[in-house]
This record gives C-alpha cells, structure tokens and sequence, in this order.
C-alpha cells in the first residue's frame, strides 16, 4: 500500500531533521567545561547536541547556571544544544568511589541513555565522550554508534602518555631531577615535567587505571579530537605519526574557550552566553570591580577546581598576594575559605577581592588583569593564552607540571612560582611577571598566542577547519538511509 500523497517519506524525514550528536561527559569541573564548550561549536554548526553526564552533574549545573534537563534544549547559532543526564545514584564526593560507580553503572545507564534518544525520535549519530569513561565507546559500538574521544589535555601530554601505555619511555627516577629525557616531537625533559599520575608516587591508582584504559580503546574510536591547536603545538602533532606503534590521528579543535567572551570567530553564536558550564555559581559581579580598576594592574589567582592548598599555604598565598601592593582577585572556594588568616579580609578590603567562583574567561578577558597566578590546569593554560595574559606557574600534579614547563620555556609567557609555598616567593614571582626584566617580552609573548588562538578557532581557521569536517562526515554517516521503511542506527 502507499504512503499518502503528500506525506513525507521516512527518508525525508530523516534527512530534514539534523543529525543528533551526544556528548557523555566525565563529571569533573576541567571536563565539563571543554566538553561544553565543544558541544556549542558543534550545534552552531546546524546539528542538534544532547550534553550528559551522571546525574549529579544535572542537578550542579541546574543550580548553578539554571539548565534544565529534557525537551529541545536552547539554540546556539544554526543549532541547538539539550541536556539529558544519566539515570543513576550520586556516589558521593570520594574520587575512588566515583570511578568504581561509573565502571559498575556507567555502561547499563548509559545504553538506556542512548535507547532513551531513540524512542524519543532522536537517534543518536555520534557519540563524544573524555578520558576516564573508556567503557563509553564500546557502549556505542555495540549500538551501532560511531564515536568520537575528546582529549581535554595537551597534544604533549598526549604523547607522553601513549608512550608511557606502549611502553617506549622509562622516566628518570623522581630523586634525579638533573637527569633528562627526549621524545619526539617534545623539548628535553625531567621528572619534574612528567604528569605524575605517570610516576610511581601517584596515590590516585583508580584514576590512572582509566586513563591507560583509554589508550587501549582509543583505537576503536572513528575521531579522536583534542582541546589544542595546530598552531600551538606543531612538533609533537608532527612527530607522532611515525611512532610506533603508530597512535591516531590527532585533530585539533580548540583552544575550547567561550568564544564570545574571547572572539566569535564563527559568527554563529556558538559561545552563546545561555549554556555556561560551570558547576559553582560563579561571583559574576566581580567583573564590574574590575571595571573600577586601571588596566593591566590586577592579579588574578585561581588554583581551579580541585587543587587543596593546606592552612599554611593559604597563609603564604594570602599574605603574599597582599604584599606585592597591587590590587588582586582570589578565588578561594567555600572549602577552602575557613583556612584564611583571620582578619585579612578586612586588612586587603577595598584593594583585594576574594569570591568563591569565578567566571574566568570574563576576567582574564579583561584590561585590568596584569597577570594570572595559576595552578596551570589545561583549561586555565588555554584560557590565559587566548586573553593574552602572562602568568605565574603554580602547578600541583597531573598534566599541571607539563603545561607549567611550556607555559614558561617554551611560549615563554610567564615565569615559575615553585614550593614550598613562601609569601616573599609570590611577591618577587608577580613582580617578575609584571615589572620585571622580561616583563614586556612575556607580555609581548602573550598577545602573538592570543592572536594565533583567536585565529584558530574563527571562521576558516585550523580548528574551526577540522570540527567543520567532523561535523561534515557526521552529517554525511547520518544521512546514508536504507531504501526501506527503517532506518537503523548509524554505523
């Protein structure tokens, strides 16, 4: 029997409707953020996002930022970016017991997810997921689903841990920090340098188990992206196809910033100020304190999202900040907070401003900041090279230690901070990034990045470049329909 007259056939449906791409989300603040941010550029684009992650994650960002789960989500340029969250338990605050729930119940509530999307008449095309949920791949391959990775690290941290996995690298002991080592592609090393989830000294055994569970997935993925860009890291992306065995290609798409705090080069709207991702409501009036202040005369000092600084080192950073006589922002988060000297709110009032959250791509975007006192987190490194901004490296562990060594000997954009942590180390470390011999060049230094990264992710350049072709050949496996009355999911 035929259709009506007049009524669309399944395959113009299909193709009428956008392509439907979802991102599943490791539930981290340096995670949400990339992940998000990737999720706009791609909706600008014309295709419809659905961001996840465990359900906990829902409920931060609903009181954080607003989102609400479920229905068609919000428009971001030719797009539209939803949420939908995970049916499962909150595991609670402890890292190791986070990790052993999204291995037990990550896989079945995941695949109910995607069945989810089905049923409601939105396939799922792509799925997109980080490191630290390897299970997520081959939840979509078993549906039928291609899937990309998303690293949120460095092309560099990229490669020392592909060949840490395959075992082509044996790292100086972490006594000698004399010694040093070569890869390729990557400047003379030591110890120091190596993110220390990669030594032996690593508490944190569950989470490394994830990482290199990754690597030995990661081929099974059809695109492995990274929050990086071509510009900025050309020797390493050079170098690593003739490693062997030979690791997947790296496709740059970032740096992963809100572009229209930094530069919206796409003109889509994909920085859309609506879908924010930060899972702490940040202290967005600070910005107009900001406005009150000179240009270039603020300190900006943030450790991020999960780095604990003890009471004595909150004293040294406190009383330090407070000693260079410049005027300074802190974020200090609520936990954190108690371990303040006390009275010296009240002795920096009118000069400091402490907040627990902060909306950093806004403040780092601003002409009042001078400097950016940063742990060198790989979201904050990317942050602070599109603004423009020189730093003071203060990195703790993790990837931090790499990002450190290039934010300051290789861009050489800022200068190093190193612990024990001491008030007068603060003081000359700002004073050496603002007024001192290398000041200008550093400064200098900084503005030629900002450009290359704004250039990187406008209209036509690399980045903007390859998550066009990415979007492209998603669209292009969506739209090969069956000539029958089903259509399957994409493969």
């Amino acid at each position: 029997m035929g259709e009506e007259e007049g009524a669309p056939t399944v395959a113009a449906a299909a193709e009428s409707a956008p392509p439907h791409l979802l991102l599943i989300c490791f539930p981290g603040q340096g995670h949400v953020n990339p992940m998000l941010r990737l999720a706009k550029r791609i909706a600008a684009k014309g295709l419809l996002v659905t961001f996840s992650s465990i359900s906990r994650v829902g409920a931060m960002l609903a009181a954080s930022v607003g989102v609400s789960a479920g229905g068609d989500g919000v428009p971001v340029g030719r797009g539209r970016v939803r949420f939908e969250f995970m049916d499962d338990e909150d595991p609670g605050p402890d890292l190791d017991d986070l990790l052993r729930h999204l291995a037990k119940d990550g896989p079945p509530a995941f695949a109910e997810l995607l069945e989810r999307q089905a049923d409601a008449g939105r396939p799922v095309a792509c799925v997109v997921v980080n490191p630290f949920m390897p299970w997520a791949v081959d939840v979509a391959a078993d549906a039928g689903i291609p899937s990309a990775v998303l690293w949120v690290q460095s092309c560099a941290v990229f490669s020392l841990y592909y060949h840490h996995v395959h075992g082509l690298v044996e790292f100086p002991p972490e006594d000698d920090l004399d010694a040093r080592f070569t890869l390729p592609g990557l400047p003379e090393m030591s110890v120091a340098d190596v993110p220390s989830f990669l030594l032996p000294s690593n508490p944190y055994k569950l989470l490394v188990d994830a990482i290199i569970a990754q690597f030995h997935t990661i081929d099974r993925a059809s695109w492995v992206l990274v929050n990086s860009f071509t510009e900025l890291e050309p020797d390493v992306a050079a170098a690593l196809p003739g490693v062997t065995p030979r690791p997947p290609e790296l496709i740059p798409v970032g740096p992963l910033i809100e572009v229209d705090e930094q530069h919206d080069g796409d003109g889509d709207g994909a920085g859309s100020g609506a879908v924010r991702g930060d899972l702490m409501k940040a202290a967005d009036d600070c910005v107009e304190w900001l406005d009150a202040q000179a240009p270039r005369s603020m300190v900006y000092a943030s450790v991020g999202s999960v780095v604990r600084l003890n009471a004595e080192e909150v004293g040294e950073m406190a009383h330090g900040l407070a000693s260079t006589g410049r005027p300074f922002l802190w974020v200090v988060r609520p936990d954190t907070r108690p371990l303040l000297p006390e009275g010296f709110l009240d002795s920096v009032a009118g000069r400091g401003t402490v907040v627990p959250w902060s909306p950093q791509d806004r403040v780092l975007a601003h002409p009042s900041i001078a400097c950016f006192l940063t742990h060198c987190g790989w979201n904050s490194t990317l942050e602070t090279i599109a603004a423009g901004v020189p730093v003071v490296a203060f990195p703790q562990w993790g990837d931090q230690c790499t990002d450190a060594k290039f934010l300051v000997e290789e861009l050489r954009i800022g200068v190093r901070l190193r612990g024990p942590l001491r008030r007068d180390a603060v003081r000359e470390a700002v004073d050496a990034a603002v007024a001192g011999p290398e000041a200008d060049a550093m400064l200098a230094n900084a503005r030629r990045w900002s450009a290359a990264a704004r250039e990187a992710v406008a209209l036509g350049g690399s980045s903007d470049a390859h998550i066009q072709a990415f979007v492209d050949e998603v669209a292009r496996r969506a739209c090969v329909v069956p000539p029958s009355s089903e259509i399957p999911s994409p493969s």
